[in-house]
């Protein structure tokens, strides 16, 4: 009756039953991007290889995709801007991974202010999301 007398009501993102299980049988991220370009774990995981490789550039761009493609989703689930995105709900770790890559990334390339401003945004969303995967 009260609400949540703590702040907004943590944002659930809905399954996405098909790419996941692409992913996790080990389809090439790529191909799932291309086929479900609005999946952000398919961003994250393409902004990971790429910065394993040393890719710091193309990182940087896949997880920025990933990390807008996700902010879109958090607003249709109803997210107003600020509060908590749970990483121990699944479908919300594509969206924390590809911000997590962003700060990385970011990082990487120089850009220290998007690097704390993510790595802020990361802390805001679920302090137990991890920032490297």
């Amino acid at each position: 009756m009260h609400g949540n007398l703590l702040g907004p009501e943590p944002t659930r993102l809905p399954e996405r039953a098909e790419p996941q299980a692409a992913l996790e049988r080990g389809d090439d991220p790529t191909a799932v991007a291309r086929q479900w370009p609005d999946f952000s774990e398919a961003w994250a995981a393409l902004a990971e290889r790429a910065l394993d490789a040393g890719e710091d550039v193309a990182a940087y761009a896949y997880a920025r995709t990933g990390y807008h493609r996700g902010l879109d989703q958090l607003r249709r689930a109803g997210w107003k801007g600020a509060g908590p995105v749970p990483w121990s709900h699944r479908p919300n770790q594509g969206f924390l991974r590809a911000l997590a890559a962003l700060a990385r990334a970011a990082e990487a390339i120089g850009d220290t202010e998007e690097h704390q401003r993510c790595a802020q945004f990361l802390a805001d969303s679920d302090p137990d999301a991890p920032l490297s995967p």
